[in-house]
């Protein structure tokens, strides 16, 4: 698997091969010696660091503070909303020993950190003037995967971020899990260039402990969907285990209301089904780690100090307007395999100098996500830069959302159902309310509810399993 000769294979023939040997060979992880863990390359780590950042801007902006918690959680304190923990039980790795030393109270390494955190809630709040309270922590997660691991897919250990906030009354609390959904599919659609479906869980796929589930999800190429977020409204099913009250301005006690939410680098896995070809990465320009790459080439001396001096002065204005920019002054490469390199690792803007370019007083464009080419001039660059990454974004997430529409059916029967699951399509389709239908649909196709959008209800079609009268018409897919 040797970088020199590219993707071996094609997106649409071997689309799992396609994803592990892009994200090796674009240089965004390696593989840990741990089976199921990975490690971020600089790459990898500088596109979650922009995510982290976007996202950090909006927190504050809406008064969330980050905050930070131990990765050790007491088997004790898990098993206080036993509900939660029965949930998560199958994937927690356990700490037995200190040392040598036998520990008394088993330790989890933190799947999630719900019981861990309102533990010190009930410690924090007193009263009305201490809410609401809204922390978000970013964390490492840590679950025994037993399917087959894949990076930023599916790992036993995982970054994200999540939330969790503490409320007075249940409207408040609701409000913050629709907020929280509305601020993610932001980030993703404008970070990302990903077009996402946002609605609610079924009872049978919403988080454990949670009253319900919101959750943003995206269909990938190869007809599989990816959950990218989700946002729980928690109503009092761990304020009431975990004692969190408070004293309300006549000093009467109850019990507060909550939510918690979280994205994780799955959002980068993604970017790179949603956008990537069979070249490598196409990386959306708001968190590409270099925007804009600049090559000189040249075949002389003389040719080499002008074209070297003008891509430097390039550079240098591009990065005062704040671009992400680099110059590959590499000696010992040819410009066709720098022009390789740069393609694989998903750079969105190539600027090419060479003699008779610099005769023109123009450089070249080539542009990652299209592979289209053009002249420009010189003067007045550093705005058309601006400019291009802009409108490479605006291309990017309306190829994409084209895709997802054409991808997306209604179907009213059983069979139409499962021939277009074989298609790989996000298919709404009515469904009863009887839960056991959803049940056998999942245990005989693979298929779940995905999500149920604002506009699902349909009381007028029948349930494509049962036959009896529908109520919803949710969005149902394979996922990851």
């Amino acid at each position: 698997m040797g970088k020199e000769i590219g993707i071996t294979v094609k997106k649409s023939e071997d689309f799992s091969e396609w994803y592990t040997q892009t994200v090796i060979k674009s240089e965004l992880v390696d593989y840990a010696p741990v089976k199921g863990l990975i490690v971020l390359r600089p790459d990898g780590y500088s596109i979650w660091e922009s995510l982290k950042s976007s996202l950090d801007t909006k927190f504050a902006a809406t008064g969330h503070r980050n905050g930070f918690l131990p990765i050790l959680i007491p088997e004790s304190l898990l098993g206080k909303e036993k509900d939660h923990f029965a949930g998560f039980n199958p994937e927690v790795f356990w700490v037995t020993k200190s040392g040598d030393s036998e520990l008394g109270d088993r330790l989890a390494l933190r799947p999630t950190s719900e019981t861990l955190a309102y533990t010190l809630f009930s410690k924090w709040i007193r009263s009305w003037r201490d809410l609401p309270l809204k922390i978000n922590f970013w964390n490492t997660a840590l679950r025994a995967e037993i399917k087959a691991t894949k990076p930023f897919l599916r790992t036993s250990e995982f970054l994200w971020q999540e939330g969790h906030t503490v409320h007075m009354n249940k409207e408040e609390a609701e409000k913050e899990v629709t907020d929280i959904l509305s601020l993610y599919k932001k980030t993703v659609e404008e970070e990302l260039a990903i077009p996402v479906i946002t609605g609610k869980k079924s009872e049978n796929e919403k988080f454990v402990g949670a009253v319900y589930t919101l959750t943003m999800e995206s269909l990938m190429p190869d007809g599989k969907a990816l959950q990218m977020g989700t946002s729980h409204f928690l109503g009092q099913n761990f304020s009431k285990p975990f004692d969190v009250k408070y004293a309300d301005k006549e000093n009467v006690e109850s019990y507060a209301w909550q939510t918690s939410w979280g994205v994780s680098w799955r959002l980068i896995g993604g970017m790179i089904m949603v956008h990537g070809d069979d070249k490598g990465l196409v990386l959306p320009p708001r968190v590409a780690p270099i925007q804009v790459i600049i090559i000189p080439i040249y075949y002389s001396d003389e040719d080499k100090e002008k074209i070297q001096k003008v891509s430097q002065e390039i550079e240098e204005k591009l990065r005062e307007s704040k671009i992400r920019v680099q110059v590959d002054n590499r000696e010992q490469l040819t410009p066709g395999f720098k022009f390789n390199d740069w393609e694989m690792k998903g750079i969105p803007l190539r600027i090419e100098i060479g003699p008779k370019d610099l005769e023109k007083n123009k450089v070249t464009f080539a542009r990652r996500h299209n592979r289209q080419k053009d002249d420009q001039e010189i003067v007045g660059l550093v705005d058309r830069v601006i400019s291009e990454l802009d409108k490479i974004h605006e291309d990017m997430f309306a190829d994409a959302k084209k895709i997802l529409d054409d991808k997306t059916v209604e179907v009213n029967n059983y069979n139409d159902f499962k021939t277009e699951l074989e298609k790989g399509r996000l298919i709404k389709a009515p469904i009863c309310d009887n839960p056991d239908c959803e049940e056998k649909i999942k245990e005989e196709t693979s298929a779940d509810v995905r999500v149920i959008t604002e506009n699902s209800s349909d009381t007028s079609s029948k349930c494509i399993k049962c036959s009896n009268q529908s109520v919803i018409r949710p969005l149902f897919a394979r996922g990851y």
